[in-house]
């Protein structure tokens, strides 16, 4: 599909080596966007999640950093064409990043593969591998871009979510909230949504939602949380 249609907004991906996914449409539903003045969204790719921050909070500043051409392409027609084209596309890397806002937070769909096999397509790798953008990388664009206030929301599968958090640990940001992802009620959690401080106070549960139930329907708990962009719910 080149194009996927939401409420407020459409995303063209005909470009992008990363298309609209189930990730991406849950990190930007569920980011704590409503007190943040300045949001940046580190590998914007088309757009996706930048939209549906300004969506939730028309009122935020917000930066899209992407390094890739093809998805530059998609992210500047996505955003010129919708309701906020004030939303600043920067073509960089976001290790390259500069700015004089301190934001008050980031959020991220990042590279995840460390060591799986490449496929023969260099912009999905890009998008795909850490190669680009290592755990690190982000962890130290937070430390650097953000205010001391400022909070991090990112979404990865559960094992290198794992892996993440304790990179996070050494650097001494703390895990506020979390949200485990599973497909289904009897699927273990595929996916978990994380969000970071810099402050010394750590979460003591953690969330669980599951996208569909036992009729295969979007479970109440989904619907609640993403029924602003989705067309048909």
């Amino acid at each position: 599909m080149s194009q996927f249609a939401f409420k407020q907004f459409s995303v063209t991906q005909r470009h992008a080596a990363m298309k609209v996914s189930t990730d991406g449409i849950l990190l930007g539903a569920w980011a704590p966007v409503s007190n943040a003045r300045s949001i940046v969204d580190v590998g914007a790719g088309t757009g996706l999640v930048a939209l549906m921050c300004k969506q939730r909070n028309p009122n935020s500043s917000i930066y899209a950093v992407e390094l890739d051409q093809a998805a530059l392409v998609d992210a500047q027609y996505n955003i010129t064409h919708s309701p906020w084209p004030d939303i600043k596309l920067c073509d960089t890397a976001i290790q390259a990043f500069e700015c004089e806002t301190q934001f008050d937070l980031m959020v991220s769909n990042p590279p995840y593969f460390n060591t799986s096999l490449k496929s023969q397509d260099p912009a999905r790798n890009r998008a795909r591998h850490t190669d680009s953008l290592s755990f690190d990388d982000l962890l130290s664009a937070f430390e650097r871009l953000t205010s001391p206030l400022g909070q991090l929301a990112v979404i990865l599968p559960y094992q290198e979510s794992l892996l993440f958090n304790q990179l996070a640990d050494k650097r001494n940001l703390s895990l506020i909230s979390a949200c485990t992802i599973s497909t289904t009620p009897k699927k273990a959690p595929s996916r978990r949504l994380m969000l970071f401080s810099k402050l010394g106070h750590h979460t003591k549960d953690e969330q669980r939602l599951v996208i569909y139930d036992e009729n295969n329907q979007y479970s109440k708990e989904y619907v609640a949380l993403c029924q602003a962009f989705y067309l048909k719910m």
